[in-house]
């Protein structure tokens, strides 16, 4: 299975790389002659239908010129949400739908540049995402890589991409996965989000762009890795003008890549192609069609290891290795089919006042079965298992328009903006469950029958949310005044045909959003902000022991974060130390022995953060981030599940600039966790060891060699150099039998030659 899976990536990677090459020559002289999870299931408090519970189940270089290095353009776009590659790690736009500088927004927004992904080597969401405060990442530790998996202040968050929110499967596992290659930058935007969101975590949100056409004539870039697991990848990139006056521009980027997991008999495949044109160039009225289609044919497995065996010893004394697999070779599946395309319109109607819509229309269909350990032993070597599967596809439609633009009254400066969103979902699910054989852990057979899976579930939901916002933001010298306010009315129904339920909710929320910051002239920037957000939530709830009953209300997140800000006068050196207190209330806290919750849990999140950026000063990029933080469940008393206690970062990549080795990058990281939850196990509390990890990459210019490899480069980079053996996240349920640990991603080494023009 090896050599195949590896043969037919190879021979896909030079069949593209072959291609592309062919087209970058001739774009080169065309621009020369120019200058899952298991058994128990719960409702998602996000989505407000079933989801998955507890269980193992659900390059450029600094030296060189790539195509997202773009000069920025002439006129400012309307509600940049979408970056083009011009801003540096000191600009964001998700915070206030706009280009507001970092400096003066009364909030905590990190920034990922295409630069620092591609030195670090990233190639998923959750490698991104590491060296960012708050963060608790790899919740299914270096196995369950399929779904982007991480907490952000203590919550789950959701995923933006170019404006608009990538809806979750209602269901649990048709939920779009964007490779990380294919974006521009991204945004991780800390607290409370809903009063220009709506529906949305009280932890935050990520906002990803995607790569866009740009104003350059004509660049592209090819770039081939291969590395430890059988790691094959082809990322091509081209674009540029179709038009002589640059009117119509395009650019079009694909992926050809695969890996096997570090259990080394499961792996990942992955086709994605991602075309899109901007209709206007420079004009006031621009117009891009964005095309997306993904193709994963396979995506590894989802399973972890019982809790004794990896965080404590098993029965047999021991523990079982980092490449344990729990399923079964044959049996296992999934495939993921999303197919996308997004509309952008900007128009400007004056060097003030602009409006701009965007919609995206996305279709995502999955077909996933597996086979799991139950997280207990039968025997000093005897592991129980079942089988779990399901077939789901969701279609998703997003809206979001907005006109927003500059009045003066007196000695003050208004960015006033008033929008409209619309979101629909049409989902669907079977899914069904099995006996499996028990698994010999000192003798494995991964080859023996399991069972039909027999279905238990049948879903349908439809859903749609309305929303209304609007916000002023207030300049007056160094003053900004910050206010949004807004309106969702959100509608599901949910039909489980074999139990001929139909669940229906309608709630409606006013989210706001109030923030004071005052910019002194020297670089130091205090702020204040209270923000608030809601969740849709699913479940019968009872105050009189069941006597009536009714739906459950949506959860209600509030925010306050108050903070310091500096930016060294005339560099992108910025730091950040912001503390904040976050209360989600009406949660729901389950009745035993009943089919009904009450509506009175209430979380607590308390931390203090601090981050410092450096993009590209001197030959230095740094990042460094240190957070500690308190998540607790006041209807447990305990820390809220998974939540982490904390994390500490810090990375840094010098280009050297003359001598000998001018243009080699080196670079080297550090990144902490504390301490974590992991729920109630048979022993008591579950605690998570904190562990360190280091990273490494480096990047080389080849025209420093020879000034006929210009536009040529290699790199490389390895995460856990060190190879630690360590646990990342546990799940312990002691109520239900099922305790769970993911071991982390191994020591993974990548390198990669490129070519760009």
């Amino acid at each position: 299975m090896r050599a195949e899976f590896t043969r037919s990536g190879l021979a896909m990677c030079v069949s593209l790389v072959a291609l592309m090459s062919g087209s970058a020559h001739a774009q080169t002289q065309q621009s020369s002659s120019k200058s899952e999870t298991g058994m128990v299931r719960t409702r998602s408090a996000s989505s407000g239908v079933v989801q998955n519970a507890a269980a193992s189940g659900p390059t450029g270089s600094h030296a060189t010129s790539s195509a997202h290095e773009v000069p920025a353009a002439p006129h400012p776009k309307a509600e940049e949400l979408v970056v083009r590659g011009q801003k540096g790690a000191t600009i964001a736009s998700s915070a206030t739908k706009s280009s507001t500088p970092l400096i003066e927004t009364a909030q905590s927004v990190t920034v990922v540049t295409r630069n620092e992904m591609d030195i670090r080597g990233v190639l998923t969401l959750n490698q991104a995402v590491r060296y960012a405060a708050g963060i608790t990442p790899d919740l299914r530790g270096g196995v369950g890589t399929r779904y982007d998996l991480f907490q952000l202040r203590g919550f789950t968050i959701p995923e933006f991409l170019d404006g608009l929110r990538l809806q979750d499967s209602p269901t649990g596992y048709a939920i779009a996965q964007i490779d990380t290659s294919r974006l521009e930058r991204l945004e991780i935007l800390k607290g409370p989000a809903s009063a220009l969101y709506g529906q949305s975590s009280p932890g935050g949100l990520v906002a990803l762009s995607s790569k866009l056409p740009t104003d350059r004539a004509s660049y592209g870039s090819v770039n081939a890795t291969g590395g430890m697991f059988d790691l094959y990848r082809v990322d091509a990139d081209m674009g540029g003008f179709a038009t002589k006056d640059g009117s119509i521009r395009y650019r079009l980027y694909g992926t050809v890549n695969g890996q096997h997991t570090q259990l080394s008999r499961t792996g990942s495949r992955r086709f994605s192609i991602s075309p899109s044109v901007t209709f206007g160039g420079n004009g006031p009225d621009t117009f891009t069609l964005l095309g997306n289609y993904q193709y994963d044919p396979e995506a590894g497995t989802y399973g972890g290891v019982p809790l004794q065996g990896s965080l404590k010893p098993a029965p047999f004394g021991g523990y079982l290795p980092r490449n344990f697999y729990d399923g079964d070779a044959r049996f296992e599946k999934f495939n993921r089919k999303h197919g996308g395309i997004t509309y952008i319109y900007n128009h400007r109607f004056d060097s003030d006042w602009n409006f701009s819509t965007r919609g995206r229309y996305d279709d995502i269909k999955t077909q996933y079965r597996s086979v799991y350990n139950a997280g207990y032993w039968d025997s000093d070597s005897m592991l129980p298992r079942y089988g779990f599967g399901t077939t789901e596809h969701t279609r998703n439609l997003a809206f979001d328009s907005n006109v927003h633009g500059k009045l003066r009254t007196g000695p003050l400066t208004h960015m006033i903006m008033a929008g409209f969103d619309y979101q629909q979902q049409w989902a669907n699910e079977t899914a069904g469950q099995s006996a499996a054989p028990d698994l010999n852990v000192f003798a494995p057979n991964y080859d023996m029958g399991i069972n039909p899976l027999e279905t238990y579930a049948r879903y349908k939901v439809n859903s749609h949310q309305i929303g209304v916002y609007g916000q002023d933001e207030i300049h007056w010298g160094g003053l900004v005044l910050t206010g949004s306010i807004r309106n969702d009315w959100f509608r599901s129904r949910q039909i489980e045909y074999l139990s001929d339920s139909n669940t229906k909710q309608s709630p409606s929320q006013i989210t706001w959003r109030a923030a004071g910051l005052y910019h002194f002239k020297f670089g130091l920037a205090p702020y204040i902000s209270y923000a608030t957000s809601f969740q849709p939530q699913t479940g019968v709830v009872s105050n009189d022991g069941g006597k009536t009953q009714s739906q459950a209300s949506p959860s209600i997140g509030k925010q306050l974060e108050g903070g310091l800000k500096y930016q060294l006068p005339g560099t992108p050196i910025l730091l950040t130390a912001a503390g904040f207190h976050i209360e989600q209330t009406n949660v729901l806290v389950s009745v035993p022995g009943t089919v009904y919750s009450v509506q009175n849990g209430l979380v607590h999140s308390d931390g203090f953060e601090f981050e410092a950026h450096i993009d590209n000063w001197h030959n230095w990029t740094v990042d460094a981030a240190v957070s500690v933080q308190r998540v607790k469940d006041d209807s447990t008393g305990k820390p809220l599940i998974q939540s982490g206690r904390g994390n500490a970062s810090l990375f840094g990549f010098y280009t050297i600039p003359k001598g000998r080795f001018k243009s080699l990058g080196l670079g080297a990281g550090m990144r902490y966790s504390a301490s974590a939850y992991g729920g109630e196990a048979s022993y008591g509390s579950v605690k998570v060891p904190q562990y360190a990890l280091f990273d490494a990459s480096l990047r080389y210019d080849l025209a420093n060699v020879s000034k006929s490899l210009k536009g040529w480069t290699v790199g490389a980079s390895v995460r856990n150099l060190f190879d630690k053996n360590y646990v990342t996240n546990c799940l312990a349920y002691a109520s239900y039998g099922q305790e769970f640990c993911y071991y982390g991603e191994r020591r993974n080494a990548q390198g990669t030659i490129g070519f760009a023009w």
